[in-house]
C-alpha cells in the first residue's frame, strides 16, 4: 500500500466531501495511477484544475503518482500570476462559444437571449456533447461532473447554482462576459443570428393586431422565427438588466 498527502484549494473544495475540504488528507492507493485519475476519484473534474504541484514541482495530468508524494491541486487563478509554472488549462477560447448539457435548457435560453453562441439539443447524449466540445472547441456547461471527467474534454465548467437565473449570473462572472453581451442578436429557439427585416416582407405571416401595432421586426437567419417588441418586451428587458448588473 502506498500513501500520498493531498490538498485541494479554492473552489475545488465544492466537489469533495466536507470532511476533506481545506485540509491536507492522507490518501492510500493500491495500484499505479495517474494524477488525473486520482484527482477525479475525489469527484473533481480535470476541467476545473489549472495547476498541480507535487513536492512543490509543477506536473501535468499524465504524472504517475508515487508513494510519499505531497500533492497540491489548484483551480483557475483569477488574479495571481503563475505564468512561470506549468498551467494545465489551455489559453481561453478567443470567443465565448458553448455546448450546453440537456440538464441546463433554461440557462441555454437565457444565454442565447444575451447573444451567446450555445449549441443544445434534447437529443444529445453524453458522448455527443463531449465530442462537440472537443471537436468544435466549445466550452461545455453542465451539472454532471462525470461528463466533465471524459478525457477528450478540454474546455468545461461545472455550474454550481441550481436556479437558472443564478446560473446565468454565475457563468457571466466566471467567464467575464459582461462586456460581450449582445441582447436580441441570436434566436433563442435555434441559435441562429437575428437580422432586421422590413414589415412588408413578412406581413402575410403576422397576426392582425401585430401587423397593426408593430413596425420593427427581426427574423432568424436559420429557422425564420420572427421577433418583435411585443407586450412581453418590458419583462424581457428587465430580465436582461438583472443579468448584466455586475455584482461583487
Amino acid at each position: 500500500m502506498a500513501q500520498v498527502r493531498l490538498r485541494f484549494y479554492g473552489e475545488l473544495n465544492d466537489f469533495i466531501a466536507p470532511a476533506l475540504r481545506k485540509v491536507e488528507t492522507v490518501h492510500a492507493f493500491y495500484r499505479k495511477a495517474s494524477i488525473k485519475d486520482m484527482i477525479e476519484s475525489f469527484g473533481v473534474p480535470h476541467t476545473e484544475v489549472e495547476l498541480i504541484l507535487v513536492n512543490s514541482i509543477s506536473v501535468n495530468f499524465s504524472y504517475t503518482v508515487k508513494d510519499g508524494d505531497r500533492i497540491s491541486v489548484y483551480p483557475t487563478f483569477k488574479s495571481l500570476d503563475v505564468t512561470p509554472l506549468l498551467r494545465l488549462r489551455p489559453k481561453p477560447l478567443p470567443l465565448p462559444k458553448f455546448v450546453i448539457d440537456t440538464n441546463l435548457g433554461r440557462l441555454m435560453r437565457y444565454l442565447r437571449l444575451l447573444g451567446f453562441d450555445c449549441l443544445y439539443s434534447n437529443d444529445y447524449d453524453d458522448g455527443t456533447i463531449a465530442k462537440i466540445s472537443s471537436e468544435k472547441h466549445r466550452t461545455l456547461l453542465t451539472r454532471d461532473r462525470r461528463l466533465l471527467q471524459r478525457k477528450i474534454i478540454t474546455y468545461g465548467y461545472f455550474v454550481r447554482e441550481v436556479s437558472p437565473k443564478l446560473q446565468v449570473k454565475e457563468v457571466l462572472k466566471r467567464f467575464d462576459l459582461y462586456r460581450l453581451t449582445t441582447p436580441f442578436s441570436r434566436c433563442i429557439h435555434c441559435n441562429g443570428i437575428l437580422e432586421k427585416i422590413e414589415k412588408h416582407e413578412i406581413k402575410y405571416q403576422l397576426e392582425p393586431l401585430t401587423k397593426k401595432y408593430y413596425d420593427k421586426f427581426l427574423v432568424c437567419s436559420d429557422c425564420k422565427q420572427i421577433y418583435w417588441q411585443g407586450s412581453h418586451f418590458k419583462h424581457v428587458k428587465q430580465l436582461i438588466d438583472e443579468f448584466t448588473q455586475i455584482s461583487g
